[in-house]
């Protein structure tokens, strides 16, 4: 297994990228974000862990899901619109059948008690996977204080204020972007 320091980055082709994603959305299921980082960082090593940050930003600003942003924007990045296809298809494909399935049988045993514990013991281990990948994703900034004051004040905002997600965005992406521009000279 490869580990962060690696430099070597691959360049998947369209066939890995599709299956990437496939396995990505088989074995994420609900909570891909950690493992498209380990699947895209450390595992197949298409992006470095700054790279990854930072595209996980741009996705987090656009409309729709991070993940599926995420995979049209890898996809497209290393082979052009039949990249992003071909990883979208991957990553929703599965996942797809799998909810209409899982949905139809939800509908007839949702009453049950035990349904209901299985959901709430699944969105705790969600909650940690997302805390150990939001410490993963906050490793690059380690050291950079302007980004860090970024981080903390769309937490603050969003977390704690509750402030719109879309107004937060919009002040902070541009004060985030002339801090780097800044910090670059």
């Amino acid at each position: 297994m490869a580990t962060e320091t690696d430099t070597a980055l691959v360049r998947p082709g369209i066939a890995q990228l599709f299956l990437g994603f496939l396995l990505l959305g088989l074995t994420g299921f609900g909570g891909v974000l950690p493992l498209a980082r380990r699947m895209m960082v450390e595992d197949r090593r298409w992006l470095s862990p700054a790279e990854f940050s930072d595209l996980l930003g741009l996705c987090q600003f656009l409309p729709g899901g991070n993940i599926i942003n995420m995979s049209v924007a890898v996809g497209l990045r290393f082979r052009g619109a039949a990249g992003a296809v071909a990883a979208l298809l991957g990553l929703i494909a599965a996942p797809t059948a799998i909810v209409i399935l899982l949905g139809t049988i939800y509908d007839q045993y949702y009453d049950d008690p035990q349904v209901r514990h299985f959901f709430a013991g699944l969105a705790a281990a969600a909650a940690g996977l997302l805390i150990a990948v939001s410490v993963k994703i906050a490793v690059p900034l380690r050291g950079k204080w302007p980004g860090i004051g970024v981080a903390c004040a769309g937490f603050l905002a969003i977390a704690i204020l509750r402030l719109p997600l879309l107004p937060t965005m919009l002040v902070l992406a541009p004060l985030s972007i002339l801090a780097h521009v800044r910090l670059a000279r």
